[in-house]
Order: C-alpha cells, then structure tokens, then sequence
C-alpha cells in the first residue's frame, strides 16, 4: 500500500513537471515571442544594411574614394541621430498608447524608408531616408523586450528576451549573404517586403495585460521621459543602464567596423573585410544571447551573468588588440568570441526593462539601447582623434578602457532584477 502511494505521488510529480514543462514551451514559443524576434530580425537586417552596401551605393552614384569615405560616415551619423530621436519618440508612445502602437508603428517607418533608400540617385535623399529609418529602427527592440517581458511569467523572462535578440541578431548574417547575391537596392526592396509583410503577422498580437491595467488610470502618469532626469535615484538608474551597454557598441562600432585597419596595423598578410568581421561578430553575439538567457536563468542573477560575459569580452579585446594575431582568419574567429562576449546584449536590455515602472517601462527600454547606439559617434570620434597621436592599435585600446570601465562600475553598483515583479509604477 506504501509502495503504490509512493508510486501514485511519483506518477502526480512526474505529470505535473510534464505539464509545466509544456506550459513553459508554449509561453516562450507563443505569438507575441514569435512575431517580436521577427521583428528584431528584420530591424537588424536593416540596421545594418547600409554599412554593408555603402561603398558600392555610394560608387554606382559616382563618388571618389575619398568622396565616399566623408559622404558613408555623414549618412551613417544621420541615420544614428535618428535612432536616438525615434527612441525618444517611440518610447514615450509606447507607454502613453501601448506597446503594440510602437511594434506597428516602427516596422512601418522603417520598412517604408529602405524601399525609398532603394530608388535614391543622389546623396542628399540617401541622408533624409537613412534619417527616417533610422527614426524607425529604434522601437523595435525596446518595445519588443517591454512587451515579452510583461507577458511572460518571471521565471521565463529572461529565457525569453533572450531567444527574441538570438532569433533578432541572425539578420545581421542574412543581410551580408543578401548583399553577396542581390545588387543593393534588391536587398533595400528586400528588407522593405520583410517588413511590409510581418505586419501581417503582428495582426494577431495582444497587448500587455500589465499595460492595459493601467490605460485607463487617467491619475497615472506614463511616458514622461524628462522624469528620468528629475530624480536622482532615477537617474542614476538610467545612466548606469546605459553605461553597462559600452562595451558592446565598442565591439561593434569599433573593433569590427574598422577591422580592416586593426588587420593593416597587425601587417596581416591578407586584408580584413569590415563585412565579415560585422557577419561574425553578430553569429557570435546571436550565440551569446541565447547562451545568457539560460546562464541567467541558472544562476538567478543578471549581474552575475552580465559581469561574466563582459569579463569574457574584456579577455577578447586584449586578444583582438595585443595577441598578435597572423592572419586574417585568426581575426575572424577573435571577432566570433568578441561577439559572443557581447551576447548579454539581451539581458543589458531586459534589465533596462526591469528597472522601471510600468508607467516608465517602454521609454526606458526603448531609450536606453539606442543612447548606446548614439555613443558610437562619440567612439568613432574619440577613435579618429587618437589615431593622429597614437597607433590604431593603441588608439583603440584608450577608448576601450574607458568603455569597459564605466561598464564594469556600472553593473556592479545597479540593483537585482532577477524574478522581479514589474507590476508596479514609477512615483
């Protein structure tokens, strides 16, 4: 009798985990995940896309060497100030009207400019479009983690967020092998009709059910984003989330777009591409996202899982930098392991999302890893300005220690988030 009880409660346990288990896979693969991760696919594949199309675009308007260099680095500074601008504007949207006017609203924008961006035959129109898209590409990755955040249990949220970057980042590669097969205004067209067509898809997403709670709160205060700056813990929040993202954005901005000078400063024998140093850096990081949700998970912590892959990351670049690395093979597979590194890309994010009350959640999360993103002007800048004094390779090393340091303080002195409840309002 002892024993067919003990039976009976192990057969009980053992569906139960079954039937959790199966609840768990249905949340982390339901629509609202699903159509986010899209969404972050298309908005990387089209991020990214002009500054793998830049010298040919530029070429076939008739541009010099030299032309294209100056005229590549303004459009490409246009389109980062619309970044910054549109994640102002689509985060205080996205808690005054809801998460899904941003989802909508962003591919709309977006995918509308790089269809134009496909038609333009002068440098002029090739500024104002990559502006608008860059105003677009912002919302999607804030508004995204915002939603499956709230709509995933807290268990799964980080898992979650997670899979949507891992899924979101692989657009990066297809924008690359895009490029290889298409002559670029294809690929333009091509990531308009991505976009044009996950709207579709987006037909079926709900809204958040902690956002609808207080929509109708007419006391409630949403979407103020000068409030981030007129309280002092509040802020300190903010700048540290922002300052955690550094090291990314150096990787990126820094390390793998200007490969081709770290490979030159290091006498490669063969020339480095930017391009596939970028492809790699983003299979990586795809990698690492996916790989930090689930540390995350295990460990209970994101500050622990966030300080682990910067170590990692810090570990690269001195490698990248000072390993003497002999070819350009050796510099592909560096780049790999930086992007791995980066790949707490997902948790900085869901962390941002974390921080703030629901009332505050979107612009936060949407505003925060475009600041990031805006940061690169000032990494390119300071980068230029060394080099006139320093070897590249030492240049790059300066800004470098300057973005890990601030990164390191900065996820070191913020608060847990782990399993926090983000039912609740910013004051």
């Amino acid at each position: 009798m002892v024993q067919n009880t003990k039976n009976q409660a192990k057969g009980n346990a053992d569906r139960a985990d079954a039937s959790a288990e199966k609840t768990d896979f249905q949340h982390l693969f339901s629509i609202p995940v699903i159509v986010a991760a899209l969404g972050y696919f298309v908005d990387i594949y089209d991020l990214l896309l002009f500054g793998i199309v830049r010298m040919p675009s530029l070429a076939s308007m008739g541009l010099s060497a030299s032309e294209m260099s100056s005229v590549g680095a303004a459009i490409l500074n246009w389109q980062m100030t619309g970044l910054l601008i549109g994640g102002v504007l689509w985060g205080v949207l996205g808690d005054k009207k809801g998460r899904l006017s941003v989802l909508f609203g962003s591919i709309l924008t977006y995918s509308i400019a790089n269809i134009a961006c496909g038609f333009i035959q002068d440098p002029g129109m090739y500024k104002v479009f990559r502006f608008i898209a860059g105003i677009g590409l912002a919302g999607e990755l804030g508004a995204g983690i915002t939603l499956v955040s709230e709509i995933l249990p807290k268990r799964l949220r980080g898992i979650g967020t997670s899979l949507v970057a891992g899924v979101g980042l692989l657009g990066a590669v297809v924008a690359y092998f895009t490029v290889e097969y298409f002559e670029w205004r294809t690929a333009y067209f091509i990531g308009g009709g991505m976009g044009i067509s996950l709207l579709l898809l987006r037909l079926g997403v709900f809204e958040s059910g902690v956002f609808e709670h207080i929509k109708s709160d007419k006391l409630v205060k949403r979407g103020n984003f000068f409030s981030l700056f007129t309280d002092k813990n509040r802020l300190k929040r903010y700048l540290r989330c922002i300052g955690m993202g550094l090291p990314t954005w150096f990787v990126i901005g820094i390390l793998a777009t200007f490969s081709n000078e770290f490979g030159t400063a290091l006498h490669l024998p063969e020339a480095v591409k930017p391009g596939l140093s970028i492809m790699w850096c983003y299979i990586g990081l795809s990698a690492g996202d996916v790989a930090s949700g689930f540390l995350s998970h295990g460990l209970k912590s994101r500050k622990k899982t966030v300080f682990i892959f910067m170590l990692l990351t810090l570990f690269a670049s001195v490698l990248y930098l000072f390993g003497n690395l002999k070819s350009a093979h050796g510099m592909y597979i560096t780049t790999l392991i930086l992007g791995l590194g980066i790949g707490y890309w997902a948790m900085f994010v869901t962390i941002g999302a974390e921080q703030f009350g629901t009332n505050l959640r979107a612009t936060a999360a949407t505003t925060i890893p475009n600041m990031v993103r805006g940061t690169v002007v000032l990494m390119t800048t300071a980068f230029a300005t060394l080099k006139t004094t320093l070897p590249v390779l030492q240049a790059g090393a300066v800004v470098g220690v300057v973005c890990f340091v601030i990164g390191f303080y900065c996820i070191l002195t913020l608060e847990e988030t782990h399993d926090r409840d983000l039912d609740f309002l910013e004051e």
